[in-house]
């Protein structure tokens, strides 16, 4: 019999099953005879929808997305009822339904704990009659569909009283034994949700293929977090955002998010740090929205025509390309800015000052840095959607780790000049790049039957000569540098196409592997140089972290010696946004991902211990935090730049103690350091200098004084008096600004806030702000009866430089400290 011959009569088998069906509807028994398409039928005719499963998944959910949809259009009323019992639910099929359903659907867990509950029956009401489908099919790809799954059509008309009975009981249930799952409890289960062991035999049912001729799965659409990601991006926007951060661990699919979450804007910018970064992100993009047109502006590339433009920073931050000439403000709906822990640097500030787009996208997988810039400060601290990495593997969405610290006492770290956080480059080189060191990594490598392998070194020179030892010893291995060669040295592409083919073993890089390039099959990294940044440690981790077929684990071999801040690798493993240690040298067993393992050598705890114990005094802190950022910058940094720049552990501490926190009076701790400018000598105990010192200790609950301030500094030409037209004008362009805006939409939607007239924006300054600072301040505001006035005495400061460019400096550090004080202040 031939091939065509089978398949022939292949069908018509199924077609025989098919016509069995029709005689006989009310059994399904999964396989070819399975519950979706009934399902679907049945959303078509309800007038009311109940469902009763132990669990939701993604994958179901996704089956009845259209059919969902609908029921929203016709406003047709939807229960349902599910369990959380053992975490078998997935959080990202809660936020799908949330996402395309929003408040239509009355979504529940069933809250009776330590009582098991296994229902699964989909109630429907029609006009004139109904159907209840009852037996094991959850909601779920291989319950609906490819899985033996037996249920029971029960007809409402033919079987009322079976029918009444399932439909009370399940009134009941939702009634009375349920918990409504609002925002608030879905984003906590989220937070809390640890992929069960029993998914391994789950996932192997979920997939299953479908047959083709279903046509029920998109190629490119959200999975994952990438679900719960577009979902709290969407709220944001309707909170009056215009900025927001994604902080995702690599390997979670951020540039996909991007292009998802992008959908309903028509001109999009990507900006990132390499060509082969933008040139990928692009082929996402054209994966998600075929229909547009794609341009690139870097090196000789400088289209500036197209819908989607994907850019290096170095080319499209230069002043030269920030003009009408090139690209006017508005010329992008919306902007992705990825790795954006970078975004603090000239260039990128550069583009994020000059373009006035819809919503800006931040991504990153670390936005903590060593080097301290605080990229929140940039996306207004409105960080949208977090997962970090051990939320991630916690979650199944990345393979757990098997980390061995290894000694390495062949690197004497402390003979190495280190200035301002970094190694001499030089010396640390030549350090590295010893016989005996390589030996010894030659030596641990080999205990691990590695397919595919990245090594992490510390520069070319260092990576060029890993390769060449690992050639003389027989290991497969090639240097990957940015430009050059050698003769272990190869293009980016065709390492990856020979690692595949197992042409090689190893891939030796300084940091072209770091971002950006996806090698799934990966399962063993090593870090050979001094790892003091969490950002830089947590990429190279997740290189190797991404699913594949075949992978349950990564090994990551790190050979750590006597370097500075070597006590903060331990803290880095966990995944957590500190960085800091606290009394633990190592943490709990509890504290890393789950299914992880990690392993130091002994001698390397007395390392961290010296380590740990160098912490100074607070004050000594701060001073060394501010001599950093004056380094960094070239320059003494503003209050803006300092509460910017400042690392987040340290800010938060000195926040706590007034007597040392130089934000509550910048001009006393610059005076006690030997900062001050002979310039600014001039207004220290001058009513300007109290003035200003005012504006930094104003209690804020709300925004609403910074634009009182800013009415009063107009631009940089001070006004004495302020009346109604001023304050209008001032709070409209202040509110003007979706984050500004958040306190507003709060109270009221965005389109209150578009249809405030002048009178009411005044109301609103008068009633808050105004009155406030006149009873509070009375030494700098009065209201003489017609205008708003500042003390006179400030009048000879009208033309003062010093006292202007620092009157908008306090005014600049309360707003930024208010975002950053903001989130916080939610989280809690």
């Amino acid at each position: 019999m031939t091939e065509k011959l089978k398949l022939e009569n292949n069908y018509a088998s199924v077609n025989a099953i098919t016509a069995k069906e029709i005689e006989n509807p009310n059994c399904i028994t999964g396989d070819t005879n399975y519950l979706l398409p009934r399902l679907k039928e049945s959303f078509k005719k309800a007038v009311s929808i109940d469902i009763i499963v132990a669990f939701l998944m993604e994958s179901g959910v996704k089956l009845l997305k259209e059919e969902l949809k609908e029921v929203v259009n016709k406003n047709i009323p939807i229960r349902i009822l599910t369990g959380n019992y053992l975490n078998i639910t997935q959080p990202q099929a809660l936020y799908m339904l949330k996402n395309i359903m929003g408040d239509k659907v009355d979504l529940r867990f069933y809250n009776i704990p330590n009582k098991s509950f296994h229902p699964k029956a989909y109630i429907f009401e029609y006009e004139k009659d109904g159907d209840l489908y009852v037996g094991s099919s959850n909601i779920s790809r291989s319950a609906l569909t490819s899985g033996i799954e037996w249920n029971y059509r029960l007809n409402k008309d033919k079987n009322i009283d079976d029918f009444n009975s399932f439909k009370s009981t399940f009134e009941d249930l939702f009634l009375n034994h349920s918990t409504i799952i609002d925002e608030e409890e879905m984003r906590k289960y989220s937070e809390s949700w640890v992929r069960p062991k029993v998914y391994k035999h789950i996932d192997n049912n979920e997939n299953v293929s479908l047959k083709k001729d279903n046509n029920l799965i998109e190629l490119y659409e959200p999975r994952g977090a990438q679900i719960e990601a577009l979902y709290e991006l969407k709220k944001k926007r309707e909170e009056g955002y215009d900025k927001g951060l994604v902080v995702a661990a690599t390997g979670i699919g951020k540039t996909y998010l991007a292009a998802f979450d992008s959908k309903d804007y028509n001109r999009i910018l990507f900006v990132a740090h390499r060509a082969e970064i933008i040139n990928q992100a692009a082929v996402s993009f054209k994966n998600v929205r075929p229909d547009k047109s794609i341009g690139f502006f870097y090196s000789n590339n400088k289209d500036n025509t197209s819908d989607f433009i994907f850019a290096t920073v170095q080319t499209l931050g230069k002043p030269e390309y920030l003009n009408d000439k090139y690209f006017a403000k508005d010329a992008f709906d919306y902007i992705v800015i990825d790795e954006f822990h970078h975004a603090a640097a000239g260039n990128y500030k550069n583009i994020i000052d000059y373009f006035q787009p819809k919503f800006m996208l931040g991504l990153t997988a670390t936005p903590e840095r060593l080097d301290n810039k605080d990229v929140f400060a940039l996306c207004d601290n409105n960080v949208a959607y977090e997962v970090r990495l051990k939320s991630a593997i916690n979650k199944g969405w990345l393979v757990p780790f098997r980390y061995y610290g290894i000694y390495d006492e062949l690197v004497n770290y402390k003979t190495i000049d280190y200035k301002n956080g970094k190694y001499d480059n030089n010396q640390l080189e030549k350090a590295l790049m010893i016989n005996k060191r390589a030996d010894l990594i030659i030596e641990h490598y080999s205990k691990y039957k590695s397919e595919r392998a990245l090594g992490f070194c510390s520069s070319r020179k260092h990576a060029e000569f890993m390769a060449e030892y690992f050639c003389s010893k027989g290991v497969k291995a090639c240097a990957v540098v940015s430009e050059g060669s050698s003769d272990c040295s190869v293009d980016r592409n065709e390492v990856v196409n020979k690692l595949g083919k197992g042409e090689i073993k190893v891939i030796f890089s300084v940091d072209m592997f770091n971002e950006g390039l996806d090698i799934p099959s990966i399962d063993l990294v090593m870090f050979l140089r001094p790892t003091q940044s969490p950002t830089v440690f947590l990429q190279q981790l997740g290189r190797g972290l991404r699913k594949y077929k075949g992978k349950n684990y990564l090994n990551v071999l790190d050979f750590i010696g006597n370097y500075k801040k070597a006590n903060l690798v331990p803290l880095f493993l966990t995944g957590e946004p500190k960085t800091s240690s606290g009394s633990k040298i190592i943490p709990n067993e509890e504290d890393y991902p789950e299914d992880c393992f990690v392993d130091f050598d002994f001698r390397l705890i007395d390392i961290f211990k010296r380590e740990d114990q160098k912490e100074k005094k607070l004050q000594d802190l701060v001073k060394e935090e501010y001599y950093r950022i004056k380094e960094d910058l070239g320059y003494r940094p503003s209050r803006v730049e300092l509460i910017t720049y400042i690392e987040n552990d340290i800010y938060y501490k000195v926040a706590k103690v007034t007597s040392k926190n130089p934000f509550r009076n910048y001009f006393k701790f610059l005076k006690d350091i030997g900062e001050l400018e002979e310039d600014e000598v001039a207004i220290i105990g001058t009513k300007a200098e109290k003035f200003i010192n005012m504006i930094e200790k104003t209690r804020m609950t709300k925004t609403y004084k910074m634009p009182v301030f800013l009415a009063f500094y107009n631009g940089g030409k001070l006004k004495i008096r302020i009346n109604e037209e001023d304050i209008y004008i001032s709070f409209k362009n202040f509110y003007a600004k979706g984050s500004n805006a958040v306190d507003l939409i709060e109270q009221e939607n965005s389109e209150g806030i578009k249809e405030r007239d002048k009178k009411s924006w005044y109301e609103l300054a008068k009633n808050q702000p105004l009155t406030h600072l006149a009873d509070t301040e009375r030494k700098f505001f009065y209201f003489d009866g017609e205008d708003y006035c500042l003390n006179e005495a400030l009048e000879e400061f009208r033309s003062n430089e010093v006292f202007m460019r620092n009157f908008k400096d306090a005014v600049d550090l309360r707003t930024r400290e208010y975002y950053k004080n903001r989130v916080e202040n939610k989280k809690k």
